[in-house]
């Protein structure tokens, strides 16, 4: 059964869509937690970090969330998380990182 992000992915479900190329999409956080909440996805229905395989070009997310965060004026620093597993914070099972920003961010985060 396709996740909630393959649904965004394949247009079934609407979003506010910021970035997309072949490799990932990227689109707004429905609850943002800063100025800035931007969820980057793989195309590619990945449950998570831990299940990313050992083999290929991995660096998609990163590239996008760089040209996003540039694209969002984002001058003044961002953070870039990826949770893994529901103990993390996880809540959909498709790979995800979640590029934030707009304001001072506190450390630590949880």
């Amino acid at each position: 059964m396709p996740t909630l992000f393959t649904k965004i992915i394949n247009r079934e479900i609407p979003a506010d869509i910021v970035y997309e190329d072949e490799h990932v999409l990227a689109f707004r956080d429905i609850d943002p937690k800063a100025p800035v909440h931007v969820l980057i996805i793989p195309r590619q229905e990945i449950p998570g970090l831990a299940s990313l395989p050992d083999e290929g070009d991995h660096l998609h997310i990163l590239n996008a969330a760089k040209k996003i965060a540039e694209q969002e004026g984002l001058t003044s620093g961002y953070r870039l998380v990826i949770n893994q597993g529901e103990d993390a914070g996880q809540s959909v099972p498709h790979l995800h990182a979640h590029l934030l920003g707009g304001r001072k961010l506190s450390w630590p985060p949880g």
